[in-house]
């Protein structure tokens, strides 16, 4: 059904909604914000041009982060065997990912198949 001069708003996928999550939840647990990546590419797979660049700062070890938010896990990834792989990696330099809305002990092994 199309409706002319109507806007449709999908709450809670915007750049901007989930910056407002992610800002309250970091200001509710006193987490300092190091930097805030934007990224217009779908999740399905991490070939994403700022995601590249993070990586590329994490692996020379020019960062302190060792904290990667995001709001939920299909955010980070669409695909699970890569983000399996994607985890693994950031772990290899000592960052943790965490989704603040889908929180997994990632400690625990049947958690990482979720």
């Amino acid at each position: 059904m199309y409706i002319p001069n109507k806007k449709i708003v999908f709450k809670g996928y915007s750049q901007r909604d989930q910056e407002e999550r992610l800002r309250r939840y970091c200001e509710n647990y006193h987490i300092i914000i190091g930097e805030i990546i934007y990224e217009d590419y779908s999740a399905k797979a991490f070939n994403r041009p700022e995601w590249i660049k993070l990586l590329e700062t994490l692996k020379k070890r020019s960062s302190k982060t060792n904290l990667l938010l995001f709001t939920k896990w299909d955010r980070f990834s669409r695909n699970a065997g890569d983000a399996y792989q994607m985890i693994n990696l950031l772990k290899k330099y000592n960052v943790e990912p965490q989704a603040i809305e889908q929180p997994l002990d990632l400690s625990i092994p049947e958690n990482k198949m979720m």
